[in-house]
């Protein structure tokens, strides 16, 4: 008997664990329409040529308004600005002094955005995402999220949660690249200009404009 019930309990907090992770996305989705955090990225190329793999990392800040505005404002090593207005997919180069644009509903659907920026609720981001939770790790809740689209650059990516805050993303793309994003001071439904989504390319910045 003892036996049986231990193995029950076990099956219960694991159960619990699964359910938690789904929970905090859909908390998340639901209740926080803006947001702003620092965040750090680590990306790893997977090994080459008998070499071992190799990392670069960056930072800066990371502002939403649900659905479908977002800004990651990099600023470390070098400053890029990437923004979605709610029609177009701006991405600023300073260095380059380059601009590109794109229409943003043909790249978000299936893009790491759309799981924690653009989507207005659960069920529309299952549209787009086999949505799976997963065990507690990390002193986080994860949920994987697989693209139902095959043909893109994006595998899988797991999102983390501390309670109903994002903390993390895990992201691997087709190359096997992987790319951890780590959120940290999350403010949620407070602070966040609508200015922050409007961008207006520099002045004698080069413009390149793509389908």
């Amino acid at each position: 008997m003892k036996k049986l019930s231990a193995t029950f309990a076990l099956s219960a907090l694991a159960l619990a664990a699964h359910a938690g992770g789904m929970e905090s996305l859909e908390n998340f989705i639901r209740t926080a329409k803006t947001g702003h955090a620092e965040f750090t990225q680590v990306i790893t190329a997977p090994p080459r040529d008998g070499q071992p793999s190799r990392t670069k990392s960056s930072s800066g800040t990371f502002d939403f308004q649900r659905p479908s505005h977002f800004r990651f404002e990099y600023r470390k090593p070098f400053e890029q600005t990437i923004v979605a207005d709610g029609q177009t997919l701006w991405l600023f180069d300073k260095d380059l002094n380059q601009v590109s644009s794109r229409k943003q509903a043909k790249v978000l659907a299936s893009t790491p955005a759309a799981l924690i920026a653009a989507s207005p609720d659960l069920d529309t981001l299952k549209r787009d995402f086999d949505l799976q939770a997963l065990p507690d790790r990390d002193g986080m809740q994860w949920v994987e999220a697989t693209p139902r689209q095959k043909d893109g650059q994006l595998t899988n990516m797991k999102v983390g949660f501390r309670g109903d805050q994002l903390a993390a993303l895990d992201i691997l793309d087709s190359f096997g690249q992987r790319s951890l994003l780590t959120f940290t001071g999350m403010q949620v439904n407070g602070g966040v200009s609508a200015e922050a989504f409007h961008f207006t390319p520099p002045k004698g910045a080069d413009v390149v404009q793509s389908p």
